[in-house]
């Protein structure tokens, strides 16, 4: 029986991930880049200084910091696909899958940057005065279409459950069960525990957890990847070139399938950065920000951070080791080519990381079902047993099939597309005039005549 679910389930993620659904995404990617006059080239260095600088907006309408919002939407992406995700593709794809997660995520930047405009732009307060946005609300209020707000909302609210909860904990287990034998159920029960800890808080008490472990973890692993990459330069000419070669021949791949390259390559590229999936926008909404495009910026450069840089380093590590046709696969070779290069060290930096990576992406995305909840309910009760039912999944999850988990996480993944990108593509207009008017006081800003707008909100 567990077999014949996991097979429907692999079979169903097939399809949602096919050809039309990759082809939506980025071309969404590409299609906004041209109307954007590729803006996420001309404006990075802009964004992350933004994104990084301790001046931070504390006036305007918002939950958190623009700091605390990007760090709240990398904590939902940086996890188990910038470390298992990687080598599945790199695995299953070849080392030309690690080229097409580079170009889709140049071009998901601009997607990510239209998430967000829309987000803060069409953003509601809830109840409690808390900022409440995302795809739901653009897509009720830009384009008048509640109903698939309404499919968008229950398609993340279990997407929350997936990709955001039980993949994240059944990872944490796996390699920590590997590595210092302790049973997956005692590992869930703990991740329980601190992950109540901390959501129960809301988005503030998010926010400020995860603006402390997200820098120090992605420093930590980056920093590992770079010692190796650093270490053995004569090996990273081969590597890059055979990622580069790869990527349009599939030769790495039996039979030379270049659809497969490209497929896994996409695929796990969305799954590591979520542009297009609509989950970002949802903690970027809770910004403080004077102007959406303010934000949007900001938020662009998550896409930057988790697969330009995060990935990037697993991704070459891996082509470098040449291990990936050993028959090792996720998390497990990813150690192993970290221990092939650092010694035992090496395994215990990948299981650290994967533990504090998965970690973040449970209290992010903790934060997108609650939100798509309270869209849904309009209940601060169903909020609350909505949290409780989250906490208890994180223990479940830690003992799931694996093989069952990632199938139900790709099938959600693919489903928050649809209504999100049908939303982005029907409001580009307004992305685009948002954009116009944000660089216009940009330009202002830069020339010293900007009008003080500290105390007024540029939000609709």
């Amino acid at each position: 029986m567990g077999e014949k679910l996991n097979e429907i389930i692999g079979s169903i993620s097939s399809f949602v991930w096919g050809p039309p659904l990759l082809i939506l995404l980025v071309g969404t990617g590409i299609y906004l880049t041209f109307r954007l006059s590729f803006l996420q080239f001309s404006t990075l260095p802009y964004a992350l200084k933004l994104a990084f600088s301790r001046k931070q907006d504390k006036k305007s309408e918002g939950d958190i910091s623009h700091f605390q919002s990007l760090m709240t939407a990398l904590a939902a992406t940086v996890g188990t696909g910038n470390i298992a995700g990687v080598a599945t593709a790199v695995v299953l794809g070849g080392p030309g899958a690690v080229f097409w997660m580079w170009l889709s995520a140049l071009f998901g930047m601009a997607t990510k940057y239209a998430e967000a405009i829309l987000a803060v732009k069409y953003r509601d307060k809830d109840k409690r005065g808390q900022m409440a946005g995302g795809p739901m609300y653009y897509l009720e209020k830009g384009l008048g279409m509640r109903w698939l707000g309404i499919v968008f909302a229950v398609f993340a609210a279990v997407a929350a459950f997936g990709i955001g909860n039980m993949v994240q904990s059944n990872s944490v287990a796996a390699v920590i069960e590997s590595n210092w034998n302790i049973s997956p159920w005692i590992t869930g029960i703990i991740l329980a525990i601190l992950t109540g800890l901390v959501i129960l808080g809301g988005i503030r008490g998010i926010g400020r957890t995860v603006s402390f472990i997200v820098p120090v973890m992605a420093l930590f692993y980056v920093g590992a990847g770079l010692v190796i990459i650093l270490g053995n330069l004569s090996l990273v000419p081969n590597a890059v070139g055979l990622i580069f070669s790869d990527a349009f021949t599939g030769q790495a791949m039996a039979g030379g399938a270049i659809g497969v390259v490209i497929q896994y390559g996409v695929a796990r590229g969305v799954f590591s950065n979520e542009a297009g999936l609509g989950s970002a926008p949802i903690a970027a909404a809770a910004a403080k920000t004077d102007y959406p495009g303010r934000q949007a910026l900001v938020s662009m450069t998550q896409v930057f951070i988790d697969t330009i840089v995060i990935c990037s380093i697993t991704g070459i590590a891996l082509v470098m080791g040449n291990l990936y046709m050993n028959g090792e696969n996720g998390a497990a070779l990813t150690s192993t080519t970290f221990e092939h290069f650092l010694g035992p060290a090496g395994a215990v930096i990948v299981a650290i990381g994967l533990i504090f990576f998965a970690y973040s992406t449970i209290l992010g995305w903790s934060y997108y079902g609650d939100r798509c909840i309270y869209y849904l309910f309009k209940s601060q009760t169903a909020i609350l047993v909505y949290r409780v039912v989250f906490v208890l999944a994180v223990a479940l999850g830690a003992g799931a099939s694996l093989d069952l988990v990632w199938g139900v996480a790709d099938i959600m993944n693919g489903l928050m597309a649809v209504p999100n990108l049908i939303g982005l593509l029907g409001l580009s207009g307004v992305v685009v005039a948002e954009t116009h008017r944000f660089l216009k006081q940009m330009k202002a800003e830069k020339q010293g005549t900007a009008k003080q707008t500290d105390d007024i909100s540029h939000n609709g």
